[in-house]
């Protein structure tokens, strides 16, 4: 007869330990988020005042190849309304409030 209970064995560590990222590494992609996210930032800023009249507390994608924008009640219908214009263009998403964040954990 089988144990209802068998005990199990924590592992502790990374999940891939072959994957580590130097520290050099780690601030190069913060520098490149943060880069990113003043990019999409300045066209927000820019339609922001007329937008947050009309359509506030709705999803803003900012596309910034195109610096083209698209607004939806909904984060992804947003995000897909960007994706049909242009499939492959990095999309940053902003809420159209004060404070510009998206989404709180």
């Amino acid at each position: 007869m089988t144990d209802p209970n068998p005990i199990r064995t924590v592992r502790g560590g990374r999940i891939f330990p072959d994957i580590q990222w130097s520290e050099e590494k780690k601030s190069q992609w913060k520098a490149e988020q943060e880069a990113f996210y003043q990019r999409g930032k300045v066209i927000f800023d820019r339609v922001k005042p007329e937008l947050i009249k009309t359509h506030y507390n709705w999803y803003i994608a900012v596309e910034l190849e195109s610096r083209d924008y698209f607004i939806d009640t909904d984060e992804l219908a947003a995000i897909n309304k960007s994706r049909q214009q242009n499939p492959n263009a990095p999309v940053f998403i902003f809420r159209i409030n004060e404070t510009r964040i998206a989404s709180t954990i």
